[in-house]
């Protein structure tokens, strides 16, 4: 089972008449989710998946193909029905458990990196019941270390260190955070940031301070292991990688000049939000490849929108092969709206790889 970062999938299991009626009810408000109930209380209701195995046996199967699932059944029976699949928090579906009169609302599984916790909030909220809600960062209205800058995509670089920094945060020790890229409105109660976090200007200077742990929100490699060990480093998608190539420019060439050319300029290949190129007769399919393994999409121009763009290095070879001056300088600053951090870097015969940041 693959990691799961938001909840897109949610199943709905109920076991009583009453929980059915409130189980066609949610339905009713989020048409995507499915409704499954035992097929003794069948009445012909085609949005309703009637199943006809044990209640244990459909919510294991439930368990592993959801990334949600919410029970209108006792917390006690819901424990012991997913117990056996439990895993970790980075894998198990959120669990959320409405009492048969809908009157609470219950986050009980993966309540951060699973999504419960929203999820109850949302249904409670809906329903008219009371979410309850039980993890530390969110009974103290504290910084939930694991979620930063969830909702813009960004990764945490080493997760090793997230259990250590969240017991300082929540238990109000001193965090300093840096920040130097990436959206800035990611503290999401958009108040004053709770008392115990501090705000520097650069690293260095929070690694003087009586910090117990950091926050780092950086496209850039952080080489300071003393730092590394007490902070948790955040990925913003904020860098676009500009591709000049050929049509027969393998995956694993423009891999290799991508690894050299951020290891280089010392920026993190989790930052990388997009490639951008030059729009060819057909894609090329090297560049195609990585993109799709690397999770990210590309931005193709007409020559004519690359051959308007101001950049530090035209080509006269590139305007006479392509009918622009640049590919890879061009496009990384057209698709990004930003400005180079990396210009082009040649690897002969036929690659050159440029980097830009995304304006934020």
């Amino acid at each position: 089972m693959q990691k799961r970062h938001f909840v897109d999938t949610v199943a709905i299991i109920a076991i009583t008449k009453n929980g059915i009626d409130i189980a066609k009810n949610l339905r009713a408000k989020f048409p995507s989710w499915q409704v499954f109930a035992p097929s003794k209380f069948s009445n012909g209701d085609s949005k309703v998946n009637w199943f006809e195995e044990s209640t244990t046996a459909k919510v294991g199967m439930l368990f592993q193909s959801y990334s949600a699932l919410v029970c209108i059944f006792s917390l006690g029976a819901v424990i012991r029905l997913v117990a056996p699949y439990m895993k970790d928090k980075k894998t198990d579906p959120a669990v959320v458990v409405i009492d048969d009169a809908a009157k609470f609302v219950i986050s009980m599984l993966s309540g951060h990196l699973g999504g419960a916790n929203k999820l109850a909030e949302d249904i409670a909220g809906l329903i008219g019941a009371t979410p309850v809600i039980t993890t530390a960062a969110d009974v103290n209205k504290t910084i939930a270390v694991d979620l930063v800058g969830k909702e813009f995509g960004w990764k945490i670089d080493d997760d090793s260190t997230v259990t250590k920094i969240s017991a300082f945060m929540v238990n109000e020790e001193k965090i300093g955070v840096f920040q130097d890229a990436g959206e800035k409105n990611w503290w999401l109660p958009k108040k004053e940031l709770p008392k115990n976090v501090h705000v520097y200007s650069s690293i260095d200077e929070m690694a003087r301070s009586d910090c117990k742990g950091f926050l780092i929100i950086t496209d850039k490699i952080v080489e300071d292991k003393k730092v590394l060990e007490r902070a948790v480093v955040y990925r913003p998608k904020t860098l676009v990688v500009g591709v000049g190539l050929h049509w027969d420019t393998s995956r694993d060439t423009i891999k290799e000049g991508l690894e050299f050319s951020l290891s280089k300029f010392k920026l993190s290949p989790k930052s990388v939000a997009k490639f951008s190129s030059i729009k060819k007769e057909a894609q090329v399919a090297g560049l195609r490849e990585l993109a799709e393994s690397m999770s990210v999409p590309v931005d193709y121009y007409e020559k004519q929108e690359l051959a308007q763009v101001t950049i530090p290095n035209p080509s006269e070879v590139v305007q006479n092969f392509e009918g622009t001056p640049s590919v890879s300088e061009a496009s990384a600053i057209k698709s990004s709206g930003g400005t180079l951090v990396v210009e082009k870097q040649k690897f002969p015969p036929n690659l050159t790889i440029a980097v830009a940041r995304i304006l934020k």
